[in-house]
């Protein structure tokens, strides 16, 4: 889900330098990873401790969750652009979670099954981009841990995907597990990366 941060720039290429630079300034903006990390896990919680809540309110949370986390990852893509770097995938993330929070946000009476390919193919399209974006950032930045959200986040949307008849409470049990994976790695990415900030700081 979201937000994630969180990528780095789509259209490098390949250049060392130039991945140098981008990883430098993934290291200054490792609040924006810590920030998404605790949104993720505290829905994650907030899913499974009151799985007792309405479809309705399922979708307004979702909603809220997926436009805070395509905000933050808009904005960490703004500052990368004024750095003179492109981050395409997290600006195309931050879009795709925004477009799923407007769409549930607009669909207040959307069903248990509409709702599920909505969640699905978001969290293969957000997966997929943070995965590309996981090749590009260098092992001691928490490449792994990067890797490692973005393949929960597609696992999670072929499941739902694959089952799309599964009952609201089972969906709410899978949403907020999902949630709380993703939330950890992109807080171990963001304690990586605030390391390397220290190290860049005191060299």
């Amino acid at each position: 889900m979201m937000l994630r941060t969180t990528t780095v720039d789509a259209g490098a290429s390949g250049d060392p330098s130039a991945d140098a630079q981008a990883n430098a300034l993934l290291a200054k903006n490792w609040w924006a990873f810590a920030l998404r990390g605790v949104l993720g896990i505290i829905f994650g919680l907030i899913a499974i401790v009151l799985p007792g809540v309405t479809m309705l309110s399922l979708v307004l949370v979702f909603s809220a969750y997926a436009l805070v986390d395509g905000i933050f990852a808009i904005m960490a893509a703004v500052r990368a652009m004024r750095q003179h770097e492109r981050w395409g995938f997290l600006l195309l993330e931050g879009i795709v979670n925004i477009i799923a929070a407007a769409i549930a946000f607009l669909w207040p009476g959307i069903t248990v099954v509409s709702f599920v390919f909505l969640v699905g193919t978001w969290a293969i399209l957000s997966g997929g981009l943070m995965l590309s974006a996981a090749l590009r950032l260098q092992l001691d930045h928490g490449r792994w841990w990067l890797a490692l959200g973005g393949l929960a986040s597609v696992i999670y949307g072929v499941l739902l995907i694959a089952a799309p008849f599964i009952g609201a409470l089972v969906l709410i049990w899978w949403l907020g597990a999902y949630a709380i994976v993703f939330g950890f790695a992109l807080t171990a990415v963001a304690i990586k990366l605030h390391a390397r900030r220290r190290e860049q700081a005191r060299g």
